[in-house]
């Protein structure tokens, strides 16, 4: 038994050393790869009924135009800019517009709304709406391709989306709108409805209510918003049929831009792009629209996977990291040494500016909370006592000043004391009293003088007479 049991341990040594193969590890890791869990997809950041609620206003824009609202709509501080220029500057339209621009420090596609003043009359009356609008297509370009598209089948079954003399609508087929992709999460749609300018050099801004354009409306809870334009604002048919034009803009290389339903992006003309930004020149091969994260100017993105995406962290960012103290084995330590003062009730020191602040003030008001209540009582008694004793002192001053002798014939002496005033004022008729007495007996008895001394002269004038 020995024997055979040491033959097979060499044998089997021999076969691990001569390659043979272990088809159970094989096997083992198909069953892990098998059993791994999926990756959960990332939340949406706006369902679809908050998507055709925002996309209603603008979905019946033509083409070209709404992939210049879409793109522009990623920076709305630009928009808010070019919606006060256009304010300034009412009379200016189309190229000439654009090219009055291009010392702007806007986005190219923000520049090329300056030459459809109605459309930047609707886009100033929300701006928080706008910025809506570009959050969303940049966290959910297809979907909100797809509300668009949506959107636009339901205006065409309540026949309010047709050809007319300023616009040709087309209806295509999915096939024809371009290639899908192979992973979808919902099947793809029958028809592409294509929307373009009658005349390919002149567009026509389209204004409609969208509750009555759309039809009945399927989201109660999130009833479309209608920006009309304002008085003086000339839209051809006045909006009686629930869609009106504005006057026509004659365009040449303002519009550069186009939807790609079939991808759900936008394609570039470049060289209608490079026509009309000559600040701003693109090479051929940049066909497709990709958003400038420089142009945004700290407005912050939406959700996580923007700010991941756009974020503007300097080329060489993580090398500088070792600089600041953040190497891996620096960081380790210290997290081991959090551990040990946290195991020993030791509270670990604070990780950031904030968490200090925020510390101390909460051991502030420990600190106010848990004072003494008898050295509180004695704080608060101190002042009444002070109080106190001022009022004693008050009063005995007065008392002083009142029984001391040299204040006994002030004028003032019980002005304090009505009780005395009665006797003071019978003192003062006494004094009056003696006072007149004598005069009355000087009146009444003659006074007597006695006879002179000197004697009598004779003659002339001037001497006694009898």
């Amino acid at each position: 038994m020995r024997i055979d049991r040491r033959f097979s341990a060499i044998l089997l040594a021999w076969l691990a050393l001569g390659g043979w193969p272990q088809p159970g590890a094989a096997q083992v890791a198909t069953e892990a790869s098998s059993t791994a869990p999926a990756a959960a997809p990332a939340a949406a950041v706006f369902r679809q009924e908050e998507l055709d609620q925002m996309m209603a206003p603008l979905a019946l824009y033509p083409d070209a135009l709404l992939a210049q609202v879409l793109m522009a709509s990623t920076y709305p501080g630009d928009v808010a800019d070019a919606v006060a220029w256009s304010k300034a500057h009412p009379k200016a339209s189309g190229d000439d517009a654009v090219r009055q621009v291009a010392e702007q420090p806007w986005d190219p596609s923000v520049q090329s709304l300056v030459a459809f003043p109605a459309v930047l009359v609707t886009l100033g009356q929300d701006p928080a709406w706008v910025q809506r609008v570009g959050d969303a297509f940049l966290a959910q370009p297809g979907e909100v391709m797809d509300s668009v598209q949506r959107l636009r089948r339901q205006a065409q079954a309540a026949g309010n989306l047709e050809s007319n003399e300023q616009q040709k609508v087309t209806v295509q087929s999915a096939a024809q709108g371009g290639p899908t992709t192979t992973v979808v999460q919902a099947p793809p749609a029958e028809q592409t409805i294509i929307i373009e300018p009658a005349d390919p050099q002149v567009i026509y801004v389209p204004s409609y209510n969208p509750s009555v354009v759309y039809g009945s409306w399927p989201y109660p809870s999130y009833p479309p918003v209608y920006y009309p334009p304002p008085p003086g604002y000339y839209f051809g048919s006045a909006l009686v049929a629930g869609l009106g034009f504005a006057a026509g803009v004659a365009i040449i290389d303002s519009i550069w831009g186009d939807c790609d339903w079939g991808h759900g992006d936008i394609d570039i003309d470049v060289n209608r792009y490079n026509n009309i930004n000559r600040n701003n020149q693109i090479n051929i091969s940049d066909n497709k629209w990709r958003h400038n994260a420089v142009n945004r100017d700290g407005v912050p993105y939406r959700d996580n996977a923007s700010r991941e995406r756009y974020s503007q962290r300097l080329p060489g960012a993580e090398q500088r990291d070792a600089l600041r103290g953040r190497e891996p084995a620096r960081v380790a330590e210290r997290e081991r040494a959090r551990q040990t003062l946290s195991q020993r009730g030791i509270e670990a020191p604070a990780t950031s500016n904030r968490e200090a602040r925020e510390r101390a003030q909460v051991a502030d008001r420990e600190m106010r909370s848990q004072a003494p209540r008898p050295q509180r009582a004695e704080a608060g008694a101190q002042p009444r006592q002070r109080t106190q004793s001022s009022t004693q002192a008050r009063q005995q001053a007065r008392q002083q000043y009142a029984s001391s002798p040299g204040t006994r014939d002030n004028a003032f002496a019980g002005a304090r004391e009505p009780a005395r005033s009665p006797a003071v004022a019978s003192r003062g008729e006494t004094s009056r009293a003696s006072a007149s007495r004598p005069r009355a007996e000087r009146a009444s008895r003659p006074v007597q003088r006695s006879a002179p001394s000197r004697p009598a002269r004779s003659g002339g004038g001037g001497g006694f007479r009898r």
